[in-house]
């Protein structure tokens, strides 16, 4: 096959070529594959001008550039309409329908638990307690002594509490904070605090090693535990509604006397934990007269509340992090 025929026959091609691509990409590929500077078949085609009689060569020469002028503005004019069609196609795909109905985002909430200490602390307040925030890791002094633990308490021992060192531990009850609150401020005290506590025993439904607490200080002239109570109920009042109470008597080193407060779950009862009135003791150790002021307290789990409150079965679910459970609050 001569030169010449060779010439037509890659033309003709080439043309047919881009008049069937279907996009851009396509004609970048048979620029490359024609008129490409290495390897483009047309542009091989000038290097056989060599080859050809001395006679021939302008003619050849001339028809080899006439050809490529063709096919580029044969390649231009192909891109021009396919480059409007694939961004029409585009602006298509990309399009929003701003008639259709918006996607509600899921927007981030409180914690049940939150949730619970922010309604026993309104509901305090709202009774004339002012709230403080003490430390978690707590002098031995606060934690235990003042509180009027005698020396042979099991709670003494390391396997209940996690000590950091010889005089301080992870607080154990955020009850630690009384003599915070009298060494500091004489009666009328009106106190509370809402914290974590920390205890070495086993964990099932209704205990962990850690949990929330609030406790409550009163010392006043003339307090009983018939203040005690109604405080009390009127705290589940404000939290629960209406719901049935029950006081039994208990002990505990830092009252007396003492009482485990509960309320009705289902079926069953569910301790919130332990009151009474504030020991003697304590307060004649931190120079309160005991003639003339009594006090009252308690020490309640915050992670109880939402479990009779909702129906919830485990205290470990408000660890889990599931959020299945967390959006239903």
């Amino acid at each position: 096959m001569t030169p010449q025929e060779q010439l037509a026959e890659i033309s003709a091609e080439a043309g047919q070529a881009i008049e069937l691509a279907s996009s851009t990409a396509d004609l970048d590929q048979i620029d490359q594959e024609y008129l490409g500077r290495s390897k483009g078949r047309l542009t091989g085609l000038l290097r056989l001008i060599g080859t050809l009689p001395p006679e021939e060569k302008p003619a050849y020469g001339e028809s080899v550039n006439s050809t490529k002028n063709r096919l580029l503005d044969l390649l231009a004019s192909r891109k021009n309409d396919l480059s409007e069609r694939e961004w029409t196609d585009r602006l298509n795909a990309d399009s929003i329908d701003v008639t259709l109905p918006g996607e509600a985002r899921r927007s981030g909430g409180l914690h049940v638990l939150n949730r619970q200490i922010d309604e026993v602390k309104a509901a305090l307040i709202s009774m004339g307690y002012s709230f403080a925030e003490y430390p978690d890791i707590e002098d031995y002094y606060y934690n235990f002594e003042t509180l009027n633990y005698p020396p042979d308490h099991p709670a003494f021992d390391e396997q209940m509490s996690f000590y950091v060192d010889s005089t301080h531990l992870l607080r154990t009850q955020t009850t630690a904070f009384q003599a915070h609150v009298m060494e500091v401020q004489k009666p009328p005290i009106r106190a509370a605090t809402v914290g974590k506590c920390y205890r070495y025993e086993a964990t099932d439904a209704t205990h962990s090693h850690t949990f929330h607490q609030v406790d409550l200080l009163a010392v006043d002239e003339g307090l009983t535990l018939a203040d005690l109570k109604g405080t009390f109920a009127q705290l589940v009042k404000l939290i629960f509604g209406e719901a049935e109470i029950r006081f039994r008597p208990d002990f505990f080193p830092f009252v007396e006397p003492g009482v485990e407060v509960a309320i009705r779950y289902g079926d069953r009862w569910l301790e919130l934990g332990g009151a009474g009135m504030v020991h003697p003791n304590i307060l004649q150790s931190m120079g309160i007269d005991t003639e003339r002021y009594t006090g009252f307290a308690w020490g309640l789990g915050i992670d109880r509340m939402p479990m009779a409150k909702y129906g919830i079965d485990h205290l470990r679910l408000f660890t889990e992090n599931d959020l299945r459970f967390l959006r239903q609050f």
